[in-house]
């Protein structure tokens, strides 16, 4: 499909779905209506859904590749594509599939929402894009950057993990370390003084791009295409862009007639945080906590936003924690089905597990847990290399029998 084939018609209010706006420009500090100084609501984007046809746009087709596929409800797809989507279900054991993001360009679900914040940079005419992130978000930021032409200033933490920072100075991005608490403000900085698009939050609570969650809905689609409409989901969450996502593909499955509900969303956090936790629990749209040690960088956030709310209450899911141990072990049971992830990334099995007898049942439909990104991701990652072999068949042989081959 061409890139004008969106029917993007503008931007609405999460706070008030009263209140709407243009699409253009892409409202990257939410509903500048319904926001406070302590609170910020976002904004998500509308179509004109009766003029989609769904038979055709979620017909089978055999290669899928670049979201594209679904450009007539995304924003308009202005910068190009790397491939993105299309990555597949592994079924993990019967009735239980692992949607593996990792097997997207720069091995993460974020290449989904950075082809859809790039190309609004593009589309504003933004003279560069900017980001605060020490993970996914800033590599792939960098890589759909590059590819559209666009200079990237990133800022990081101190420390980010290697694969991370090879990432953005392999894309020549402009990259930043500084402490985490002055990330967001110099981002405000760089956008106010030199009008780089951001791509990520601006706000005290989190709002995000208005496009970018748009881009995650696609994860939605191609679990309907694959095995149709799940019981439950479990999405792993730091901010809660991804969950919002796989929440709206779902209804709009719904709205066009293809599913006849939506299934339970389950947002995954970590224990070290888990403001959507708080959120949930406390009847807040948005909560801010302390943040513990974690190995779970990518999802031991600070804050939350009104979008993981929604999610979770209008899926009837529920904001599930999990601590550093079960989200090892959760990891180690991917690995043994050949799949490796970052720590973060397994968030959505070890939510599953969590649940225990609690767990969704197969006779109710299958589950899907997402996988975020690729186990290169992680800070520890080669920070354990192997121990030699002295090259003698006694030696071979006593490594072969303490791994339990040979016994």
């Amino acid at each position: 499909m061409a890139t004008d084939d969106s029917l993007a018609t503008g931007q609405r209010s999460l706070g008030d779905p009263t209140l709407d706006y243009p699409l253009w420009p892409p409202l990257t500090s939410g509903c500048p209506r319904t926001g406070t100084a302590e609170l910020a609501y976002p904004v998500e984007v509308d179509y004109a859904y009766d003029k989609v046809d769904p038979a055709a746009l979620f017909a089978p087709v055999r290669a899928r590749g670049g979201l594209e596929r679904w450009a007539p409800l995304l924003p308009p797809l202005l910068a190009p594509g790397l491939g993105e989507g299309a990555t597949p279900l592994v079924e993990i054991e019967p009735g239980v599939y692992v949607k593996d993001e990792s097997r997207n360009p720069t091995w993460s679900h974020k290449d989904r929402l950075n082809r859809c914040t790039t190309s609004a940079a593009v589309g504003a005419g933004a003279p560069g894009i900017a980001v605060a992130s020490s993970g996914n978000h800033g590599a792939s930021a960098a890589a759909y950057a590059a590819r559209a032409g666009l200079p990237c200033v990133v800022f990081t933490g101190p420390d980010a993990p290697p694969a991370v920072d090879a990432f953005l100075n392999a894309y020549g991005a402009v990259v930043l370390p500084v402490p985490w608490e002055a990330r967001w403000p110099l981002l405000r900085l760089v956008v106010e003084r030199l009008g780089l698009h951001p791509v990520s939050n601006l706000t005290p609570t989190h709002t995000g791009h208005a496009y970018g969650p748009e881009g995650y809905k696609t994860v939605a689609y191609e679990i309907f295409q694959d095995v149709g409409l799940p019981s439950a989901v479990f999405v792993p969450t730091g901010y809660g862009e991804l969950l919002f996502g796989v929440w709206k593909g779902f209804t709009e499955l719904q709205r066009l007639g293809l599913a006849d509900r939506v299934p339970r969303i389950f947002a995954c956090e970590s224990a070290a945080s888990g403001p959507l936790h708080r959120a949930i629990a406390e009847g807040l749209p948005a909560a801010h906590v302390t943040v513990a040690p974690s190995a779970a960088y990518s999802i031991a956030s600070p804050v939350s936003g009104y979008r993981g709310v929604l999610a979770v209450r209008g899926s009837g899911g529920a904001a599930l924690t999990v601590d550093d141990r079960r989200l090892a072990d959760a990891q180690a049971e991917l690995a043994r089905a050949g799949l490796w992830t970052e720590l973060s990334a397994a968030a959505g099995l070890a939510g599953l597990r969590s649940l225990g007898e609690r767990a969704p049942r197969p006779d109710e439909g299958p589950v899907v847990c997402v996988s975020t990104s690729s186990g290169f991701k992680d800070k520890g990652m080669g920070s354990r290399p192997t121990a030699p072999v002295t090259p003698t068949w006694e030696e071979v042989e006593r490594r072969l029998r303490a791994a339990g081959i040979g016994t």
